[in-house]
């Protein structure tokens, strides 16, 4: 297993580096391009460890062929959009991700992102900074609140059932869309986004990346929400269509939304920023040191797991019928 060839294209968590390196041959290149290498090192590689999110860089189909004795992809994130994993199925190649040791910290920043959006938290605080509390006033009412909301959750996937859980405890109904309804839950289910939409006035993305959820949050399920209506997405920026939110906001089509993800990080549309009526994070969901120090120990013990089973831990759907040699 020590003898495993690992390669690391670009940049990953350094505790999950150093972790990799401990217990396999390290191979670095500075992104994922099979040129980088050659023919003698890409015919050892045996493992590839990735990150996702803005430090991601696209692992297609190409790149993972180029390897003959690649049997694992260790990706670092709950996302995986970066990578082909239908090719890496069909190359017999595992593909692992990290999820449920985010969903928590994720789940606790989306409810402290709605409580921001509504009761307009950070600019309150703003307020009292720039000492306008003092020569001003008190910050003016704020027309959010939680009170009487009903919330929808795009994507009821472990962090989507993390957060209901978390939005139960304030009283406020909770209903869902997903491609398929959830077995064991009880939350109400409707079968298309817009539905949904319709139903309640927050709704919350936390919906996976890819062509099938592309700009799925458009100017019609906005329109659905209404004018009372906030957005919330800690999933990925490509489910929403930003240039169909800048519009909403700016003509009251809906009240606020609550950013944590964008379509080109780490790139935001000024007309965003510039937006009174949202609330903007830089991606950091689950970014702190207990959280991400986990994530990076699972992309490691995937690798181990694999080496010494022939099984990854945590096998993304498309390749979670595979087994090692």
């Amino acid at each position: 297993m020590s003898k495993a060839a690992i390669l690391i294209p670009g940049r990953l968590h350094p505790h999950a580096e150093s972790r990799i390196r401990e217990a396999f041959e390290v191979v670095s290149i500075a992104r994922p391009d099979a040129m980088l290498l050659d023919e003698p090192d890409r015919e050892r590689i045996r493992g590839i460890a990735v990150a996702s999110g803005i430090r991601a860089q696209s692992v297609d189909g190409e790149f993972l062929g180029a390897f003959p004795k690649l049997e694992i992809v260790a990706s670092f994130g709950v996302g995986y959009d970066h990578l082909d994993a239908a090719r890496a199925a069909s190359l017999g190649i595992m593909v692992s991700n990290t999820p449920d040791v985010l969903s928590e910290e994720v789940a606790d920043t989306a409810v402290a992102l709605l409580i921001n959006t509504v009761r307009e938290l950070p600019m309150a605080e703003a307020w009292l900074r720039q000492g306008k509390w003092h020569s001003v006033g008190s910050y003016p009412l704020t027309k959010g609140t939680l009170r009487g909301r009903s919330v929808g959750i795009f994507g009821m996937g472990r962090i989507g059932l993390a957060i209901a859980k978390r939005l139960e405890a304030f009283g406020l109904p909770i209903s869902y869309h997903n491609r398929r309804k959830v077995d064991g839950v009880d939350y109400g289910y409707h079968e298309s986004l817009v539905e949904l939409a319709r139903a309640v006035d927050t709704l919350i993305s936390i919906a996976p990346g890819g062509t099938s959820t592309e700009k799925a949050v458009n100017a019609e399920v906005l329109r659905a929400l209404g004018p009372s209506g906030v957005l919330i997405n800690v999933g990925r920026g490509t489910t929403v269509d930003e240039d169909a939110l800048i519009a909403a906001l700016a003509d009251g089509t809906i009240m606020s939304a609550g950013l944590d993800v964008f379509a080109n990080e780490p790139d935001v549309p000024e007309a965003l920023i510039e937006a009174r009526n949202a609330s903007l994070l830089p991606h950091v969901a689950s970014a702190s040191m207990h959280t991400r120090t986990a994530m990076a120990d699972l992309v490691a013990d995937n690798l181990l797991a694999w080496f010494r089973t022939g099984r990854a831990l945590t096998p993304v759907r498309e390749t979670a019928h595979i087994t090692g040699p």
